[in-house]
């Protein structure tokens, strides 16, 4: 029997697939800590996580029969590749999974945080009306700057120019010509912190990109700027950022992901109006 380990929760439809197979057993054990999971990962032969379960090197070195890691999302940055690729074990990711899925949420964060609905939504609730307060910005008319032109971002700016957004984006990897054909005009980090309304990061997290907006980089921008992160936590400095919106050195932001998840709900980030903030559901 091929023996299956999955440690981050997945649907329902997913685990039925699984256990139609026959020569398959799978064991569920959602948001098993690092150290159980160590001590049994040299029973099983594959894995299947989400973004929960980080894949050290002291894990993967304790996997004797493991042959293959499956994410069931974007990106392996939760796998120590080098160890997986020493021991022989194949990481696979899904790459086109959650793309509208982290797409839409993007936008929906652009549209709360530019019409301040959670912080409307909580007036209202509170038994206030107050118009005036939470009127904020149409999105029409405005410049996104989207920092990473793959699938999810490509889709981001498609979703924006439907609301009569310009586009621009920064993506090493991406020709002008094919940026041009999808309506994006390919520009530089420095003209994106100069001169977008709207800045969302669609990168994986990696040691380039990691604080790669913090205080120097924040200070180029406009006032009027919203910045927003639904791919990796810590591409965007969460310090700098507090410190930004808490001076008003920016207008707003809007974050599905952080540095450390769950989070320190304690910080900064979670105590500012102008920052809109979700769990981790793009």
């Amino acid at each position: 029997m091929f023996k299956i380990l999955i440690s981050d929760k997945l649907e329902k439809e997913g685990l039925d697939i699984l256990a139609a197979e026959k020569n398959f057993t799978v064991d569920c054990k959602f948001g098993i800590p690092a150290a159980e999971l160590k001590s049994i990962i040299k029973d099983y032969d594959a894995l299947i996580i989400r973004s929960g379960t980080q894949m050290t090197a002291e894990i993967i070195e304790a996997a004797d029969k493991l042959k293959v890691i499956g994410r069931a999302g974007v990106g392996l940055d939760n796998v120590d590749l080098d160890a997986a690729t020493k021991k022989g074990i194949v990481a696979m990711n899904t790459p086109a999974g959650n793309t509208t899925s982290t797409a839409e949420h993007t936008m929906s964060m652009i549209l709360g945080l530019s019409r301040n609905i959670p912080q409307a939504v909580a007036s209202v609730r509170a038994g206030k009306w107050e118009r005036t307060k939470f009127t904020g910005v149409e999105l029409y008319g405005k410049t996104l700057a989207v920092i990473g032109l793959g699938r999810i971002g490509s889709t981001v700016a498609k979703m924006a120019q439907g609301f009569g957004m310009k586009t621009i984006g920064y993506d090493p990897f991406l020709s002008a010509d094919i940026a041009a054909k999808n309506g994006i005009e390919l520009v530089d980090l420095e003209t994106i912190y100069k001169s977008a309304d709207y800045i969302t990061v669609h990168i994986p997290k990696t040691d380039e990109t990691t604080n790669m907006i913090s205080t120097a980089q924040i200070a180029l921008m406009k006032k009027s700027v919203r910045l927003i992160n639904c791919a990796r936590g810590g591409i965007i400095d969460e310090k700098a950022l507090a410190a930004a919106l808490k001076e008003k050195r920016i207008a707003g932001a809007a974050l599905d992901v952080y540095e450390v998840e769950p989070p320190d709900f304690s910080m900064e980030l979670f105590k500012l109006d102008n920052c809109v903030t979700t769990p981790h559901l793009g």
